[in-house]
């Protein structure tokens, strides 16, 4: 997605975006001195004035915004000179950037603060967003001299970034209908206004479930739980109002330890129903008939602009090109998870009937029972591995990770010198080891909240070009992790540290960019998923191992053998996170490919799952009412695969780093990592850039090794 409709798009849920204008003449006294629009001041070249929002700065600040971009569009638009990259291009890659400033602050609304007050205001605000945003990509006049340029490029190449940006915004803007006829133009305009408010209502409703739905527990009812998330729980109820009780809330950070450790099989079950029906209680907050009417709206768009199905309009530009390639790969790797469940169902079957426990073993079960095949498989234990994994070393960690491959340093900014959203947010400065030049800052707001969504992600709030000065890199993570109660340690899961190396590897990408203009931050979806994958691998590297990976009460380094045992297990309990990832990919790319006029999802999911021969002791990782990434925006619409894909690119390039003589920290390999994977972005094409790294194309080989998988026979 280029820069000008990535401006619409980004930093919130809302993807379909847009216009407004609407009682601008009325607010612009009452907005000139509105923080929310006035550029950035202080240190680093300016930093957000987080410590001046208010929500009811968030509307005013956003019409002004959008109506000041579209007034430098129709500038552009109607310049009579003949059009040229230099008079078109360049000022609509300079342009909209008061509307930038204020959609970092609703960003931060949207994601990390969010509350009743301002959801009405994004409700009020997602159709106006969608207006604007079809002004843009409907302006015949701006169209015609975008064409006019691509055209002539054609004739004559431009230089190589330059041909770049064109390229991608004129594919962008015939995406988006620019071509249509003026009334195929009106209905793709209020096709995409629809679609904004169904976005923002579901995504809404998400976090409402998981608000709304806290289970509160006595003291006799703590049966298996570490003690860690005992206090976590105690101080989560205390925050709610109910001293004496142990809160378990109704986000992946609390529903997931709970369901490993609690030994009140029936308190499993309650959690693990009430975390998979978010979005699915058919009361106010049910999300199933605006899923109908999602997939209606889409399918309908498309077809406008000639394309069978939403999939297919939506892969064009992907790395996979089109659905059937995404739906082979997944297919591939859909037998072996499926054989490798039922592997792994029998082995908890067996210890379950080992303890007479007289049961068959159900979803809620499965991390249980998962947990005591693990130790006996392995002799390993997941909260023995905790005690050796420190959020503060884990950042420390990243940051060695960093020094090592892309030549950062990380150092603390002094508290109260940066401005924040919430007191939690704690912020680095990030310089070149060598030169001490300045790179950017990097922001951590790290514990869940209410009005916080759940899951943990990366942004930008300022990204890297030259042509807007070189600018320091302000980005951000984003996590989920329980809070501790007063003076205790943040222990996570193995697999949280990944998912925590994981979204630092997003802000790695954004802190290393090297590119001339706006528009070549963009992504390719099935393509930015890997550079963070891959930072995944560094966690379990000696390096880091024996230096961060410390006992938080002795400071011992997690011992030989503990790390043995967590390598050895490093394909335990693969059939579970494929196949529920899978169900859910699959699920997306099934719902884009099928004519939606009498699809109803609980029965769609229902039958599509039973066709997949899906286990009935697992569930998709996201059932389709909570199904944020696809339904909450169009990020990862029709686009859910692209975590395998961009998989398969990880594990073949890990193994580049396995081969090479100076193993994950050879110099010579993390060179081409950031010179071709990291700092281009997407000024160059995902494929060729993986080939100047890897020297030919990734090949699945890699991947189904990595899962302890049989390799396919191409024979």
């Amino acid at each position: 997605m280029n820069r000008i409709f990535k401006r619409s798009f980004a930093l919130t849920s809302i993807v379909a975006v847009i216009a407004c204008g609407k009682n601008v003449e009325n607010k612009e006294n009452e907005t000139m001195d509105n923080p929310l629009l006035a550029e950035w001041t202080g240190p680093y070249g300016g930093v957000p004035a987080f410590d001046q929002m208010k929500v009811e700065y968030v509307k005013p600040a956003m019409r002004k915004a959008m109506q000041l971009h579209l007034d430098d569009i129709e500038r552009i638009a109607n310049n009579e000179e003949v059009p040229t990259f230099e008079n078109t291009i360049v000022p609509m890659e300079k342009a909209g950037k008061e509307l930038e400033r204020a959609f970092t602050y609703y960003g931060i609304y949207s994601s990390n603060v969010s509350s009743p007050e301002f959801r009405e205001v994004q409700k009020e605000l997602a159709p106006e967003i969608s207006e604007y945003s079809s002004k843009i990509s409907q302006n015949e006049k701006l169209f015609q001299r975008i064409k006019t340029v691509y055209e002539d490029s054609k004739e004559n190449p431009l230089p190589e970034a330059e041909q770049r940006v064109i390229d991608l915004i004129y594919e962008e803007f015939a995406m988006q209908g620019a071509d249509l006829s003026a009334e195929d133009k009106k209905r793709y305009a209020e096709i995409n206004k629809q679609l904004s408010e169904l976005y923002t209502k579901f995504s809404n409703n998400v976090l409402s479930d998981e608000e709304n739905y806290v289970l509160y527990l006595d003291e006799d009812q703590l049966g298996g739980l570490p003690e860690s998330y005992v206090k976590s729980a105690a101080n989560a109820a205390e925050s709610r109002g109910e001293d004496g009780k142990y809160a378990v809330t109704n986000t992946r950070s609390s529903m997931d330890p709970f369901l490993t450790y609690s030994t009140e099989r029936d308190l499993r079950e309650k959690v693990w129903k009430t975390y998979y029906s978010r979005g699915d209680n058919q009361d106010e907050f049910d999300n199933n008939e605006i899923i109908s009417e999602i997939l209606k709206l889409r399918d309908e768009r498309v077809e406008l602009l000639g394309y069978d199905n939403y999939a297919q309009w939506r892969l064009q530009n992907r790395m996979a090109k089109n659905p059937e390639n995404a739906m082979d790969l997944m297919m591939k790797v859909w037998p072996a998870a499926l054989a490798r469940v039922e592997e792994e169902v029998a082995d908890m079957q067996k210890i379950a009937d080992q303890e007479n426990a007289g049961i068959t073993i159900k979803p809620w079960d499965y991390r249980f029972y998962a947990e005591k095949v693990r130790q006996q498989k392995y002799d390993l234990d997941s909260e023995e591995v905790k005690q050796y994994l420190e959020l503060g070393n884990l950042t420390q960690a990243l940051f060695f990770t960093a020094g090592e491959l892309f030549n950062f340093d990380f150092s603390p900014v002094e508290q109260g010198s940066v401005p924040v959203f919430h007191e939690d947010v704690k912020v680095w400065e990030v310089t070149d080891k060598d030169s001490g030049e300045l790179v950017g800052l990097w922001y951590l707001d790290p514990y869940a909240r209410q009005g916080k969504r759940s899951g943990a992600w990366a942004t930008t709030y300022r990204s890297y070009n030259e042509l807007e000065g070189g600018a320091a890199v302000l980005a951000s993570n984003n996590s989920n992790f329980i809070e501790p109660a007063p003076g205790e340690p943040v222990l996570v899961s193995w697999d949280d540290a990944e998912t925590f190396f994981h979204e630092f590897g997003h802000a790695l990408h954004f802190l290393s960019a090297d590119i001339k203009y706006p528009t070549l931050n963009s992504g390719v979806r099935d393509y930015t998923e890997f550079q963070s994958q891959l930072l995944e691998r560094w966690l379990s590297t000696d390096k880091v191992i024996n230096q961060f990976l410390r006992h938080h009460e002795t400071d011992e380094v997690i011992p030989d053998e503990l790390v043995e045992k967590i390598k050895k297990a490093s394909t335990f309990n693969q059939g579970f996170a494929t196949t529920e990832f899978l169900a859910s990919a699959i699920m997306d790319l099934k719902y884009h490919t099928t004519d939606p006029e009498n699809i109803d999802p609980v029965e769609f999911e229902k039958n599509t799952l039973e066709e997949l021969n899906m286990p009935e002791e697992i569930v998709m990782r996201h059932r389709s009412p909570h199904f944020g990434h696809v339904f909450s925006g169009e990020g990862y619409a029709a686009g859910y695969y692209g975590y395998l894909w961009a998989d398969v690119l990880t594990s073949d390039a890990s193994e580049a780093f396995a081969e090479a003589p100076g193993g994950f920290y050879d110099k010579e390999v993390a060179r081409k990592l950031v010179d071709y994977l990291f700092a281009p972005r997407n000024a160059m094409d995902p494929a060729e850039a993986y080939k100047k790294f890897r020297g030919r194309d990734a090949e699945i080989d890699a991947l189904m090794r990595d899962r302890g998988f049989p390799v396919p026979d191409e024979n």
